[in-house]
């Protein structure tokens, strides 16, 4: 074994360190670095001096705030480590750098068990097919108890959880037993006589990978007990075959944002090679392919950055050159875009002392924004007003602070309130025109309500001979390109399914934006006429109390307007399950914890979006007024005698040129021409 051992080409593992806030994660990659040469010293959180986080912020605080990325030799293998947040309001973070894992290292506290956040990292896990180790962390705390924390993985994160301390590379009874009873196969082999040590090897890497193992050890990372072997038998039961990748086309994906002295985009090489100076195929905003140059290449160590000529396939740097290229894209030879799981519930607006031009404070949050997308940074001319999507005081105490230490700027956030959306319930025909001198464009939609969850979808019912190819393209990009407001409270539209009906352009006068013009004005003519709807989040919950609270919880739940399954027995607490309106039952963890002392612990998680259960109070209390929303105009412009002119969207209708009900007939119900 060899203590760093310089990069060679060996095996490549990008590992992720993922825990419930407190459980010891960025100790436990303190000592993987130290393990593998890439530290003299260990760093201590409580200390202010862990190498992995480097930012101020993180150190004052003593929790992680952005994902740490630094890498070692072990044992013949190249690790690149990801130490992520561990705090819920900085998961987003945390999963965006799930994406770009081999493996995730799951770290559990003995003292505590498995916690709140446990379950929602767990429930990631499984939603990106990780395969993933456990560490039983804190073995040497008063009251710690690897029993009861493998007991409740198993019943609640998979019975397929196997404590594997002392594990060293050879499978002997009884352990072979418990491995092949978790696979048909091997179960197969293991009965008609027996599996031979040197297929072991093979045969647990591919129940690693494929999710049917769990491989569990547990130690103090603190006092460095445990991890070594942990480290060993990760060596031993990972593979990855990115030397073979090496030789295809060039794929990375995108898992970061930092704007530094430059815009720096981090990523993970997952096929090919990638070398300074060259160009790469990216995905513009509209969709369309473009071509970008890689002008620097970094290896990250913490928060130093090393120059680099050439990165390859199973390796993680940052580049410079990227103008456009967000977390969750793919690009090279595969370019995707991600949709991400977790999402902020609860905007807050923000408030600022001094001058009231809102340009300085606006850019700072778009900067932000790169680097965090999901924030959401909204600003409302009407109202001028600028909002901020997050997922709790936490992380805007932190925001403050970054404003403040990086951008100058002073700044408050009002009380957070949980970010609504709306929908329609009807289906409405949507007109648009856009017509000012030398422009034309006019574009006729059928909105109708989505499914639960579909959020905004389009198809065209319009033939290629009506409205050619490249113009019914335009028009869905449009369609896409930013959320749609609603006309109830301004909030973001979604569960809506948007059909081109049909459309006309212009041979000399029509160009892109009209089209933009068109989309926008019939969008809004249309929400403007439809039986709206105003949704609000929904959390799913689990609330555990000792036994004697259970006919309280039931009773809030009913109070705050959520269901409840009847009450279940674990381990002499009662423990409650169920949905419930976020902006009632977000505030609920205080109160529980007031009542129980303390013993009560409450996990929630986004599940969707229901019919707000108080509409006419939140409409009455929303200032926004849709026909003073001049950035979302629903009226259309219209030329005569060489001038445009404005016709509101309720008379916009009569002045179109197309007739959408000729061109909708055979291609959808006559019963929506009524």
């Amino acid at each position: 074994m060899e203590k760093g051992a310089a990069a060679q080409p060996g095996k490549r593992v990008t590992l992720g360190v993922l825990a419930h806030v407190d459980a010891g994660k960025t100790t436990l990659s303190e000592q993987l670095l130290y393990l593998g040469g890439a530290l003299r010293s260990r760093g201590r959180v409580d200390h202010g001096d862990a190498f992995l986080d480097a930012e101020p912020v993180e150190r004052e605080r003593g929790i992680t705030v952005f994902s740490g990325q630094a890498e070692f030799s072990y044992g013949g293998t190249r690790w690149f480590l990801l130490d992520t947040p561990g705090h819920t309001d900085f998961a987003p973070e945390m999963e965006r750098a799930l994406q770009v894992l081999d493996y995730a290292v799951l770290v559990v506290s003995c003292a505590e068990g498995v916690q709140a956040h446990t379950e929602t990292l767990w429930r990631l896990l499984a939603h990106y097919r990780l395969p993933a180790f456990l560490f039983l962390n804190k073995t040497d705390r008063p009251g710690a108890s690897v029993e009861r924390a493998l007991e409740e993985l198993r019943r609640k994160c998979s019975p397929a959880v196997l404590p594997m301390d002392g594990f060293a590379g050879q499978v002997e009874e009884p352990l072979a037993e418990e491995l092949a009873a978790l696979d048909d196969a091997l179960l197969e082999q293991y009965l008609e006589g027996g599996v031979p040590q040197e297929e072991w090897q093979p045969a647990l890497r591919r129940l690693v990978r494929q999710r049917k193992l769990f491989p569990c050890f547990s130690g103090s990372a603190l006092q460095g007990l445990g991890v070594e072997e942990f480290l060993r038998a990760m060596d031993w039961l990972t593979e990855t075959g990115y030397e073979e990748k090496e030789k295809e086309p060039f794929s990375a994906v995108a898992y970061k944002v930092r704007r530094a002295d430059a815009r720096l985009t981090y990523l993970k090489v997952t096929a090919g090679t990638l070398a300074c100076r060259e160009e790469a195929d990216t995905l513009a905003a509209d969709g369309s392919v473009q071509k970008e140059k890689v002008t620097a290449l970094y290896r990250c160590q913490g928060e130093k950055r090393i120059p680099v000529q050439q990165v390859r396939a199973g390796e993680l740097c940052c580049a410079a050159g990227f103008s456009g290229l967000r977390p969750g894209e793919g690009l090279g030879a595969r370019r995707f875009r991600t949709g991400w799981e977790l999402a902020p519930m609860l905007l807050s607006r923000v408030q600022w002392a001094g001058p009231q031009d809102p340009r300085p404070v606006l850019a700072a949050f778009r900067t932000l924004e790169e680097e965090e997308p999901a924030l959401s940074v909204e600003w409302n001319e009407a109202l001028q007003e600028l909002r901020v999507h997050v997922m709790g005081e936490v992380q805007l105490e932190i925001l403050q602070e970054i404003l403040r230490e990086r951008f100058q700027l002073e700044v408050t956030f009002g009380e957070c309130r949980v970010m609504y959306q709306e929908t329609i319930r009807n289906t409405v025909h949507a007109c648009g025109h856009f017509e000012p001198l030398r422009h034309y464009a006019e574009v006729h939609f059928l909105l109708s309500p989505g499914p639960r969850g579909s959020g905004i979808t389009f198809e065209s019912l319009c033939p290629l001979d009506v409205l050619d190819k490249n113009w019914q393209n335009l028009i869905r990009t449009h369609v896409f390109e930013r959320p749609i407001a609603g006309v109830l409270t301004g909030a973001p539209v979604t569960d809506l399914h948007v059909a081109l009906l049909t459309g006309r352009a212009h041979l000399k006068h029509t160009e892109g934006g009209d089209f933009r013009e068109a989309v926008y004005r019939a969008l809004r003519q249309g929400l403007m006429q439809a039986d709206c709807l105003l949704l609000e989040p929904w959390c799913a919950f689990r609330i555990s109390v000792p036994q004697e609270y259970a006919g309280r919880v039931l009773a809030d739940v009913q109070r705050l307007c959520g269901t409840a399954e009847p009450p279940l027995q674990e381990g002499g607490a009662a423990v409650v399950t169920g949905r419930a309106p976020a902006a009632a039952f977000l505030p609920y963890q205080k109160e529980l914890t007031a009542f129980t002392r303390g013993r009560g612990a409450l996990s929630l998680r986004f599940d969707g979006c229901e019919p707000c259960h108080n509409e006419a109070e939140v409409l009455a209390a929303s200032p926004y007024r849709p026909e003073a929303d001049t950035e979302n105009p629903a009226g259309s412009v219209f030329c005569s005698h060489g001038a445009g002119y404005f016709v509101p969207w309720q008379e916009a209708a009569s002045h179109m040129h197309c007739d959408w009900r000729k061109a909708a007939e055979g291609r959808i119900s006559q019963e929506l021409f009524v």
